[in-house]
């Protein structure tokens, strides 16, 4: 990764954010912890791949259409964020899988 990689990442972030700032702040504050427990168990290609934007862009839509935010989603955010990333691998499955690898090494 190259510092013109680097420049491009930073834009394209600094745009991300700008366009979560133009939604309402209802819509704002479900996506930031969405965002957050994304970060945490979220997939592999979370930074890089489209999910971000995606929810943004669903958000957009939803304000647009004059919906509020759990109208979309639900009450239940957790339930949500783990929906959309279902068939995606995540860091807590890989560490799980490299756990239960150790203990059948170790003969447990």
């Amino acid at each position: 990764m190259g510092i013109q990689d680097i420049i491009e990442g930073k834009k394209q972030w600094r745009a991300h954010t700008a366009r979560v700032r133009a939604l309402p702040p209802d819509y704002q504050i479900v996506y930031r912890e969405m965002q957050k427990y994304l970060f945490k168990v979220g997939p592999v290609d979370l930074p890089d791949g489209p999910l971000l934007p995606g929810i943004v862009d669903f958000f957009e839509e939803g304000a647009a259409a004059g919906k509020g935010v759990l109208e979309l989603i639900g009450s239940d955010v957790a339930a949500f964020c783990d929906d959309l990333i279902k068939d995606s691998p995540t860091y807590a499955e890989i560490y799980q899988a490299s756990i239960s690898g150790e203990s059948g090494a170790n003969g447990k």
